[in-house]
């Protein structure tokens, strides 16, 4: 299967969502396509950590696992995205041992892109986990914000989605992107796909 490059493009805190966070993924080449990742605080924490070139006073778990990997001549080739069950991503660390054997671990996703970014990595995915839940970015079609109030968007939290039309919920998708609201995206995103499956 062809893999598809990734990078971090957004990391923001959850408003609807105690302790969680949305890690939003880009396609470094191609449609731009983003990939809305809930996950954990500590981890969060722990990306944004590397990406600031922070230096904690004591040492966070993924740089016990660097400092342990490093220690032993272990390196982590790649992280890899594989698949995506009922809206749970699953990763893969792509690893190799000073004899030059590749091993795979299974990991949670948000472990291994705070992983990936202390190993200085390249994380992938495939294309079918895209077309499933990959957002397109169109900058050059029209926004429908002027047609969707502040009062529209306090409902979205309201209402529930399953009583939402296909053309109201793609509305709601567009207005969410532009607002850079990417939980909230990934969340009417998963509604659309339930329907699309029915």
């Amino acid at each position: 299967m062809k893999k598809v490059k990734l990078e971090i493009v957004g990391l923001s805190y959850s408003q609807t969502q105690t302790g969680a966070y949305a890690l939003v993924l880009g396609e470094t080449k191609g449609q731009k396509r983003r990939l809305p990742i809930i996950i954990g605080g500590f981890e969060a924490q722990a990306i944004a950590i590397e990406l600031e070139k922070m230096t904690p006073s004591r040492p966070l778990t993924h740089d016990l696992f660097r400092s342990f990997a490093t220690s032993f001549n272990i390196v982590v080739d790649e992280v890899i995205i594989y698949n995506l069950v009922d809206g749970i991503f699953y990763a893969r660390l792509v690893c190799q041992n000073e004899v030059g054997k590749s091993v795979e671990i299974d990991a949670r996703t948000s472990d291994a892109i705070a992983l990936a970014v202390r190993f200085n990595c390249p994380m992938n995915t495939y294309e079918f986990i895209l077309a499933k839940a990959g957002i397109l970015l169109d900058d050059e079609a029209p926004t429908k914000t002027d047609n969707f109030n502040e009062e529209d968007k306090m409902e979205v939290e309201e209402t529930s989605l399953i009583k939402k039309s296909a053309d109201e919920l793609q509305q709601m998708l567009e207005s969410a992107l532009q607002d850079e609201d990417y939980e909230r995206a990934s969340k009417i995103r998963d509604e659309l796909n339930n329907r699309k499956k029915s």
